[in-house]
């Protein structure tokens, strides 16, 4: 890593306002994990080029660093500066909605993941992702709404037959509703 960071060193020496070059810097340590260290770099990579990089922090800090009240605050800036765009599969408002679910609020977590399915499955023919239904099947659940939860993960599976965790809140559902 050492001499990975060298390089880039050397590259901010010639400019420092190359975005790249400080997303570039973190990258490693949040491969090792070390979310609060590259998360600097990247804060540099956002401040040199918002609409490229906010988005990528935003998402670092819900999948990876589990910050989810400043993932929710980066998505939020990103749909207000730039629409509901997307990063890796999933639009900005899908990650909201897995923040919400890691914070307990699942009637706003219900929500968006409702709005993202709608979208998908009306606007969007062919791009339907078992794991948005299988998400919103789980904020389902937990506001033991087993038959509505059991529709989706049904959804999912259909699309995954292999889903295991599909599978596995399918069958805790069933249990909850007195099925044998």
């Amino acid at each position: 890593m050492a001499e990975w960071q060298n390089c880039l060193d050397e590259g901010l020496k010639k400019d420092s306002t190359v975005a790249y070059l400080w997303q570039q810097k973190a990258m490693p340590f949040f491969k090792a994990q070390k979310y609060e260290v590259g998360m600097a770099f990247i804060d540099k990579a956002v401040q040199y080029d918002p609409k490229e990089w906010l988005p990528y922090r935003a998402f670092i800090k819900c999948i990876f660093a589990k910050t989810y009240k400043d993932a929710i605050l980066d998505f939020e800036d990103c749909i207000k500066k730039y629409g509901n765009g997307y990063r890796m599969d999933h639009t900005y408002s899908f990650y909201i909605g897995l923040c919400y679910l890691q914070l307990n609020e699942y009637t706003k977590a219900e929500k968006l993941f409702k709005e993202y399915n709608e979208d998908i499955f009306k606007n969007r023919q062919g791009l339907e992702h078992p794991t948005a239904l299988f998400y919103y099947g789980i904020a389902k659940y937990e506001l033991q709404k087993w038959e509505e939860a059991i529709v989706l993960f049904d959804k999912a599976l259909k699309i995954y037959p292999n889903f295991s965790d599909a599978k596995y809140y399918k069958s805790v559902c069933m249990a909850r509703l007195g099925a044998k």
